[in-house]
């Protein structure tokens, strides 16, 4: 339990230490004005409290990830436990503020037009393709979970594809009305059952006979999967995810103040990180590797979810912290549909204030994402993993070239970027999904695809130094 408490600690140490060394190298301006006002159209652009912001980012980026994610990253025991740490501090927290920030500093810019303003107009081009590739995905997996958490909760009383149906319904208005018709007016809501369930398994969970285990960097995975790569892609949301970089975006057009960032991007990233842990402490207590690979492998993660929360928490306090972990994946899928829209409409340039311009984008993604959910679940999962970690990465260079740009410490963004980028390559080689490489051979060549890669950033640098590139991009 030991371990389970400093890393806690830690966490929320983080956020007043490293996090404000961040914010000092970035250097918020308060006087700025925001895109949120400078930009304001009553449907993206709407100006809403900190508070409000907070919460809606953290609900936006928290989807099954740091629940999912943690409970399959249980299988490698403790070891777990460092990476959802030490990633969300050095590397996803970072990731986010930096994100959100640079959107704010470009008028609420999405991740395609920040690719292309800083690392060249062909990366715009496959930036796009990623990050729709991913919010597609994220979508479709956030409408099949949640739909299978609920089917269990009501015994099966109520159909998986009626479910699902009601939730693509709340997904699709959530896309096309104003961001403070539905979502601004829910979340509250919906962020009052995830902390009551949250905490509640966290508390239960502290207070019960279960042992949390303490800390050990041995590869505890039943099927003996190796940590390098494969938990870098099983723990995203908790600890690092590219799927962020499509969401901050969304907040930074409804920024007030620059100086909010900290709180809004880094601190969110952090509260998720929180609940990871909890999740990921839960799994390993309740159950051995074997037992919680058998439950996972019988259908998803949904059945641990269920599991764990009726065990420490009985019917009633059980049932609320699955509506809990329920509450995540929606208030995720709809922003990824309407984020997905936001990234389209940008991208061919076409003005989202018309109802009917909306729904031109926003009934084919819908049609798209229905065809998806009757692939199978782990593998959308596999390859959402990848393309997350993907967007990850490119969202890390962005910051760090951004940074490189304005002659501060780009380092904090280039040192985890080159990290994520070489477990991409070295994931991609090795799995079935990719080219089925030796483990060996892909740590090789991914080693030289990754120097590849930081040497076409200083060379990009160079030359953003030597045409003076500006740090924004005005997009209509």
């Amino acid at each position: 339990m030991i371990t389970f408490f400093v890393s806690i600690i830690l966490l929320v140490v983080a956020y007043f230490t490293y996090g404000k060394f961040i914010e000092r190298i970035f250097e918020p301006a308060a006087s700025r004005k925001t895109p949120a006002y400078a930009n304001g159209d009553g449907i993206d652009f709407v100006p809403m409290h900190k508070q409000k912001n907070a919460l809606i980012q953290l609900l936006n980026i928290a989807g099954t990830g740091p629940i999912f994610g943690p409970i399959m990253g249980a299988l490698y025991g403790p070891v777990a436990f460092l990476w959802i740490v030490l990633g969300s501090i050095f590397a996803g927290a970072v990731h986010d503020y930096l994100t959100g920030m640079i959107s704010i500093r470009n008028k609420g810019a999405h991740i395609p037009e920040l690719a292309g303003k800083f690392l060249g107009e062909a990366s715009k081009h496959i930036v796009n393709f990623f990050a729709l590739l991913l919010l597609l995905l994220v979508g479709t997996v956030f409408v099949t979970t949640p739909a299978s958490l609920l089917a269990l909760l009501l015994n099966g009383k109520v159909a998986v594809g009626i479910i699902i149906v009601v939730i693509f319904i709340y997904y699709f208005l959530s896309t096309i009305l104003p961001i403070d018709k539905i979502i601004g007016r829910l979340y509250p809501y919906f962020g009052a059952v995830l902390l009551i369930g949250t905490v509640g398994v966290g508390g239960a969970l502290l207070l019960s006979d279960y042992k949390i285990p303490e800390l050990t960097l041995t590869n505890m995975h039943p099927a003996n999967l190796p940590i390098f790569p494969i938990l870098f892609f099983t723990i995203t949301c908790g600890a690092l995810s590219g799927f962020h970089a499509t969401q901050s975006p969304i907040i930074s057009r409804t920024v007030k103040n620059e100086s909010q960032g900290r709180y809004i991007f880094y601190g969110m990233m952090i509260a998720e990180a929180i609940i990871a842990m909890i999740w990921a402490a839960a799994a390993m207590s309740i159950f051995d590797g074997q037992t919680l690979s058998g439950i996972i492998n019988s259908g998803t993660p949904s059945a641990v979810v269920n599991e764990v929360s009726m065990t420490l928490l009985g019917a009633v306090g059980g049932t609320i912290a699955v509506l809990g972990a329920i509450v995540l994946p929606i208030t995720s899928g709809d922003t990824a549909f309407r984020a997905a829209r936001s990234i389209i409409a940008d991208y061919i340039k076409v003005d989202q204030q018309k109802l009917m311009k909306r729904l031109m984008i926003a009934v084919p993604l819908f049609i798209v994402s229905a065809l998806l959910t009757q692939i199978d679940f782990n593998l959308l999962w596999r390859y959402f993993s990848w393309a997350n970690q993907a967007t990850a990465a490119i969202a890390l260079w962005i910051g760090a070239m951004y940074l490189y740009i304005q002659g501060k410490n780009y380092l904090v963004a280039m040192a985890p970027a080159l990290f994520i980028t070489y477990m991409v390559f070295v994931y991609i080689l090795n799995q079935k999904i990719g080219f089925s490489m030796d483990l060996n051979t892909s740590f090789v060549i991914g080693l030289g695809l990754t120097a590849v890669v930081m040497a076409l950033f200083y060379y990009k640098a160079k030359k953003n130094k030597d045409e003076e590139v500006e740090t924004s991009v005005v997009v209509e």
